[in-house]
């Protein structure tokens, strides 16, 4: 059972949601609005006692040198 990361139209949150089954009927925990899409994000896999990310080596948008080692 994946979980997913949902963006609300109505109130502009992002949220993540236990999806069962194939089509969920998903909804904002915030503002209960039903004009969700759902986000790409990145994963990560723990290997040898240490996390590395799918994401690009770029890193995120708010790291610098392509380390999310200072803000996650």
């Amino acid at each position: 059972m994946p979980i997913y990361e949902y963006h609300c139209k109505k109130c502009r949150k992002n949220f993540e949601c236990l999806v069962f089954g194939s089509d969920p009927t998903v909804c904002c925990p915030e503002c209960k609005g039903k004009k969700v899409e759902r986000v790409l994000s990145s994963c990560s896999f723990k290997s040898s006692g240490k996390y590395t990310s799918s994401a690009s080596s770029s890193g995120c948008s708010s790291c610098s040198g392509g380390s999310c080692s200072s803000c996650h």
